[in-house]
C-alpha cells in the first residue's frame, strides 16, 4: 500500500453526540499510525474548539474552520480570512433582524451580544463561551463567522448574503465561509504541500459540511448517522459513530 492519508471530522465522527471518543475509535487512530498512515482532521471547529483532542490524539496536520486554517506540525500551511467589509455587511445585517454573530478568529472568539442560543450551541460542543466584543473583526482576522438563527430565516440570509458560503451545523446557528472555502479546499492546500495525491487521501464525515470533502477526496466515507445527502455521495457508508463506524470504515478499506 502506498502513503496515504486520512481526514477526519470530529463532531458526529470522531467523537458521540456525548462529545466522548468511542474507545474503538482510540484504537483505530493508534492502529492507523502504526501501519504509516498519516492521521488528520478536517473540523468546522476552530483549533481551540480541537486542541485537546488534538493533544489527545497526537495529531499535527489539520484544517479548522472548514479548510480557512490549515496547519501542518505547527505551522500554518493556508489561511483564508474574511474581509473586514464582508464582516461588517453581515453584523449589520443580523443587527437589523435581532440576530448575533460569532466572530472566529484563530484562537480567540467573540460574539457581537449575549444570545442563548450561542449559550446552547457552545454548550454542546463543550466549549467556552465566547466574550462580547462587537468590534473584534475590526482589529484581527476573522476565519469564519457564525450567525444564530433559525431555518426559517434561511431564504432572508441566503438573498442578502450572496458574498459567502453559508453552510448550517445546528437548529439554531450556521457557518458562514470565505466563497469557495471548503474542507475540500482546505485538503488540497494541505496534501499537495505535505506531498501527497488526492488520490491517497481518505476523509470521514458525516455533516453537510463534509459534503464536498468526501467527494472530492480519493475516498470519502459517511458515518451511519450522517446526513442522506452526504451518504449519496460517499464512496462508502459505514456504520454509526456510537457503533464502532470509524473502526469498521477503516476495516473495510484496509487500512488497519
Amino acid at each position: 500500500m502506498g502513503k496515504k492519508i486520512v481526514f477526519f471530522d470530529i463532531d458526529g465522527t470522531l467523537v458521540d453526540f456525548n462529545k466522548k471518543l468511542p474507545d474503538s475509535t482510540r484504537q483505530a487512530l493508534k492502529e492507523l499510525r502504526e501501519n504509516g498512515t498519516h492521521v488528520a482532521i478536517a473540523t468546522g471547529r476552530g483549533p481551540l474548539m480541537a486542541e485537546h483532542l488534538l493533544k489527545e490524539l497526537n495529531i499535527d496536520c489539520y484544517a479548522c474552520y472548514n479548510g480557512s486554517v490549515c496547519v501542518y506540525d505547527g505551522e500554518i500551511v493556508y489561511s483564508n480570512p474574511i474581509s473586514v467589509d464582508l464582516c461588517e455587511k453581515v453584523t449589520q445585517f443580523a443587527n437589523a433582524n435581532g440576530h448575533s454573530v460569532v466572530y472566529m478568529g484563530e484562537f480567540h472568539y467573540y460574539s457581537s451580544k449575549e444570545d442563548p442560543f450561542i449559550n446552547e450551541c457552545f454548550n454542546e460542543l463543550y466549549s467556552p463561551l465566547p466574550v462580547v466584543d462587537p468590534e473584534f473583526y475590526k482589529n484581527k482576522p476573522v476565519y469564519q463567522m457564525l450567525i444564530f438563527y433559525e431555518e426559517k430565516d434561511n431564504e432572508k440570509y441566503a438573498n442578502e448574503i450572496t458574498d459567502l458560503e453559508i453552510v448550517r451545523w445546528h437548529n439554531y446557528s450556521v457557518d458562514l465561509l470565505p466563497k469557495g472555502g471548503s474542507k475540500a479546499y482546505g485538503i488540497r492546500q494541505m496534501v499537495e504541500r505535505m506531498g501527497y495525491e488526492m488520490k491517497d487521501v481518505y476523509a470521514f464525515g458525516d455533516g453537510l459540511n463534509d459534503l464536498q470533502m468526501v467527494t472530492e477526496v480519493g475516498t470519502g466515507i459517511c458515518m451511519g448517522n450522517g446526513h442522506p445527502l452526504v451518504k449519496e455521495a460517499a464512496v462508502y457508508v459505514t456504520d454509526d459513530v456510537t457503533n464502532d463506524g470509524v473502526y469498521k470504515g477503516l476495516k473495510h478499506f484496509g487500512l488497519i
